[in-house]
């Protein structure tokens, strides 16, 4: 797409010096020393795909407003503004789904029933849990968006129209030249009506009578429903996730469980539960203290149930489920995002042409950014996460803590430059190279398509999608 090919990328010059003067008004966020800052309990960064966007970017417990311009990274001598962003974006923060809410329920009750039993009379958060908190789930919550979850979106746009004032631009809003595209499910449907809230905020343009501006597309924001190969083979495949079975059957969960009773005063689970359901009330107690922090902002007394070696073991078990869902495991998993990575990929090149779209934003689930992510060849560790090699995986890439906290976005960004079109990439509002370009924060488009040539040629969803399960096997390929 470089000019030098005959692309009709055209030249957005004219918009450089606006881009950088507005960079230059942006004023810079004060932070207050004296703001109080919630109780966060130590364990808070492990919790999984159930980890708040502030865990990943703490700076945002004080100024959820704050932005960072210095993220935006094209080459320093050369001169470039951006010219469109595409965001894949997760969901805020939720609603345990109806099945979490039904262990919860069950949890509550145990320790309930427990309490009445024993003649013992706890103290603080043991007693608080046994006597005083009440399970206030109930099952038509079902994983919606919480308030919490609005705020998520709504700071997160603003924070992006800060960022890309001239893509996010009061105009652009104004005029609908945004395009959004969400997940039929009310999570997703609620969260880019928040982001377009949060739009409207910033520029203070909200106008009721317009209403919202969007269209729900199930085929590439829930690709990995319409994925038979995934389905069948993993999915539906019980020996898919055998590494994630032995971990929950080992030592280190194991451990878990046992100090877990200890903690609760030796409570006789395994009398009372089948060794599965015992591992689901031990991550319903973990979840418990997630859902306080990220629905309410309170340290809940759940948390005192687990300790910071406890809380790393139950992440890897989550990481490990991710892994061989999800991510790298299966080879299928990533190919079936390959309509949203064309998707993305036609956006980009459709971006070069007159009278482009400045911003695509696309929201959907952690089911959605994981495989598009691994697609990308982004977080692959040199060694595979294993039911055995917990203690040599500290350092692993693959943490869906960092990754995939709930308003996880992946944004890519493209520049008009001297050279010709550049594109960076960011997640988290945090910059990531491409996998071939290391050394490089923004590099030139037309190498970034090079680079990616083979899936952009090929990737073909219904090819790699009705194949036989029995031939996607895991991916080794390292």
């Amino acid at each position: 797409l470089s000019r030098g090919e005959g692309s009709d990328m055209f030249h957005l010059g004219t918009h450089r010096f606006l881009w950088l003067a507005a960079l230059s008004l942006i004023p810079t966020r004060v932070f207050c020393s004296s703001a109080e800052i919630p109780d966060v309990p130590s364990i808070a960064t492990y919790f999984g795909t159930k980890t708040r966007y502030e865990e990943v970017k703490p700076n945002l417990l004080r100024d959820p407003l704050t932005v960072n311009t210095s993220v935006l990274r094209p080459p320093p001598g050369e001169f470039c503004t951006p010219f469109h962003v595409t965001a894949v974006i997760r969901h805020g923060s939720r609603f345990p789904t109806v099945k979490n809410i039904r262990r919860i329920h069950r949890l509550s009750e145990l320790l309930q029933n427990e309490a009445s039993r024993t003649s013992e009379s706890p103290t603080g958060w043991l007693d608080e849990l046994r006597n005083r908190w009440e399970p206030w789930y109930t099952e038509d919550m079902d994983g919606r968006l919480v308030m919490k979850g609005r705020e998520d979106l709504q700071f997160l746009a603003q924070r992006l129209a800060t960022l890309l004032p001239s893509l996010l631009s009061e105009e652009n809003v104004r005029k609908r030249r945004i395009h959004f595209v969400t997940s039929s499910k009310h999570r997703c449907v609620s969260s880019v009506e928040a982001f377009q809230e949060g739009l409207q905020q910033h520029w203070g343009c909200h106008d009721s009578a317009q209403g919202y501006n969007y269209e729900v597309d199930d085929e590439l924001m829930r690709f990995f429903e319409r994925c038979r190969g995934y389905v069948e083979g993993v999915e539906n495949n019980h020996t898919a996730l055998l590494e994630v079975e032995k971990f929950k059957h080992g030592e280190e969960m194991q451990a878990v469980r046992k100090r877990l009773a200890e903690k609760l005063g030796n409570v006789p689970f395994d009398l009372f539960f089948p060794f599965r359901a015992l591992l689901d009330l031990v991550e319903a107690a973990f979840f418990i203290c997630s859902y306080e922090l990220s629905i309410k902002s309170i340290h809940s007394p759940w948390c005192f149930l687990f300790d910071e070696s406890d809380a790393k073991v139950l992440e890897y078990s989550f990481d490990l489920k991710q892994f061989w869902k999800r991510s790298h495991g299966h080879l299928i998993s990533s190919l079936s995002s390959c309509p949203l990575f064309h998707h993305i990929f036609r956006t980009l090149d459709k971006a070069g042409r007159p009278r482009p779209e400045p911003a695509s934003v696309l929201v959907g689930h952690a089911e959605t950014l994981i495989p598009l992510i691994s697609l990308l060849g982004l977080y692959k560790d040199q060694t595979l996460p294993t039911a055995s090699n917990y203690h040599s995986q500290h350092g692993r890439s693959f943490r869906t803590s960092h990754i995939i906290p709930y308003a996880a976005n992946l944004l890519f960004v493209l520049y008009d430059c001297q050279r010709g079109p550049r594109l960076q990439l960011l997640i988290n509002e945090t910059p990531l190279h491409f996998p071939n370009f290391q050394t490089e924060d923004a590099p030139l488009y037309r190498d970034v398509r090079a680079a990616y040539r083979y899936l952009l040629d090929g990737c073909d969803f219904n090819r790699e999608c009705e194949r036989k399960p029995e031939g996607r096997g895991p991916n080794t390929e390292l």
